[in-house]
């Protein structure tokens, strides 16, 4: 399980990333809309794989406490680049892990995770992490693609662009599948909602609850 082979890769590509477009606006600003009425001013928050911080920059404000991590030091560089043109008081950017994390005292309130899960390369250990991270009673609030209920030709191109370097690290689950391992991993599932405004993407955004 070669995660610093994934670090690699977004460093390679942070800069190329921190250009791209959103690919369904509107449904990028539902799911930040959904979130933000889950947040609370004294909520302490953890975001992972934050990328270059575009949606910690929009969520921090409104929370007591916003500590957004990634994998890729190269992400976290512009992110902080960002974080000094934009201050946010509450906001800090980490280079870290969820299964580093977990080994801390710091507990959160919500855990975020957005296009996130698909990345990781044990599933299981991951939400377990993430479990563990939550204080009681704990929200994690995830989007996921599920790549296995995607065009099957994705999944027979993924192998291929790995190999090649064209694409990262990507498991090809489906929705099913992640609701089982989220309620394996001591989460009680709240909510299921398509925030996709282009038809469905097969990215559900899961409300979770620590059991």
């Amino acid at each position: 399980m070669d995660t610093a082979s994934d670090a690699r890769f977004w460093d390679r590509t942070s800069r190329r990333y921190a250009k791209s477009a959103v690919g369904d606006p509107a449904g990028y600003e539902r799911t930040l809309e959904r979130t933000c009425g889950l947040l609370r001013p004294d909520s302490r928050v953890l975001e992972l794989g934050c990328g270059t911080g575009t949606t910690a920059l929009r969520l921090a404000a409104d929370a007591g406490s916003y500590l957004a991590t990634d994998i890729s030091a190269g992400m976290i560089a512009i992110a902080n680049e960002k974080l000094t043109a934009s201050p946010v008081p509450a906001l800090a950017f980490r280079i870290a892990t969820a299964e580093a994390l977990a080994q801390e005292a710091a507990r959160f309130d919500v855990v975020l995770g957005f296009n996130y899960l698909h990345l990781v390369r044990d599933l299981p250990g991951t939400l377990r992490s993430i479990h563990g991270l939550l204080a009681a009673q704990g929200l994690f609030i995830s989007k996921t693609p599920c790549v296995g209920d995607m065009n099957p030709l994705i999944r027979l191109l993924l192998p291929a662009m790995r190999a090649t370097g064209a694409a990262p690290y990507a498991s090809a689950f489906r929705e099913a599948q992640l609701q089982r391992h989220m309620e394996a991993a001591g989460f009680e599932i709240l909510a299921v909602e398509d925030h996709a405004t282009k038809g469905r993407e097969n990215r559900p955004c899961i409300v979770a609850r620590k059991r």
